[in-house]
């Protein structure tokens, strides 16, 4: 179905990421956490993804962006920052370990806010957005199955903790087939009443800041 995507004439298809990331002290912490596990268990990918969390994946065409643009940055005004916390391991039997995310209700919140956008994100009836239903930020995934239940034995002791205030959504995309992914937006969560974002509708929006590649982030949970 990928190649029907891609043969359509005039279009060119991206992969979409909206993520929330930790500032950078846990940021750290958990880049620390994910090298011990890479090391340990000879898992280089464990390096190479980043810490974040991950809202919304999606797949739409270029053409599209600045209108998704527009309407994210509608949605996050409304939307208020959200403190995050982290608290031990968990896991995807057998092929993933994460960082677990406690505070979920407030996250599942702003999903469901977020899935005011979902008829832009929609390319067509088989490529769906798909938004999260278990926050968390991923150690590693794809383990082998070794990998996994070596990994797991040790991590389902071990302690961690951390929060952040969430006060920042990111979209990230890349072109379908790319490893990099590109800051395509940042969107404050300002907390507005309703009645003043939708009064900003049709306001012209900022200027996009100059995308920086992201390595790592296209191995999203």
């Amino acid at each position: 179905m990928e190649q029907t995507i891609l043969q359509l004439p005039g279009y060119k298809p991206c992969e979409f990421v909206l993520v929330l990331q930790p500032h950078d002290e846990l940021w750290n912490r958990i880049t620390d956490v994910k090298k011990e596990f890479a090391e340990a268990y000879d898992c280089p990918m464990a390096v190479f993804t980043k810490p974040h969390i991950t809202l919304a994946t999606f797949v739409q065409y270029a053409m599209m962006e600045q209108r998704i643009i527009n309407r994210l940055k509608l949605i996050a005004m409304g939307l208020p920052p959200t403190k995050v916390e982290l608290k031990g391991f968990g896991s995807l039997p057998s092929h993933t370990i994460y960082i677990n995310v406690a505070s979920k209700a407030p996250l599942m919140q702003m999903v469901k806010q977020l899935r005011q956008a979902q008829a832009l994100m929609k390319i067509n009836n088989e490529h769906k957005p798909h938004f999260i239903t278990e926050p968390q930020i991923t150690i590693a995934r794809k383990l082998l199955p070794w990998q996994y239940e070596k990994g797991w034995a040790e991590y389902e002791h071990k302690h961690f903790t951390g929060r952040f205030i969430a006060s920042q959504l990111l979209l990230l995309k890349r072109r379908v087939g790319d490893k990099p992914y590109q800051v395509a937006g940042r969107f404050n969560l300002e907390n507005l009443p309703v009645a003043t974002t939708q009064g900003l509708l049709f306001a012209p929006s900022p200027p996009i800041p100059s995308p920086r590649s992201v390595e790592g982030m296209h191995e999203t949970a």
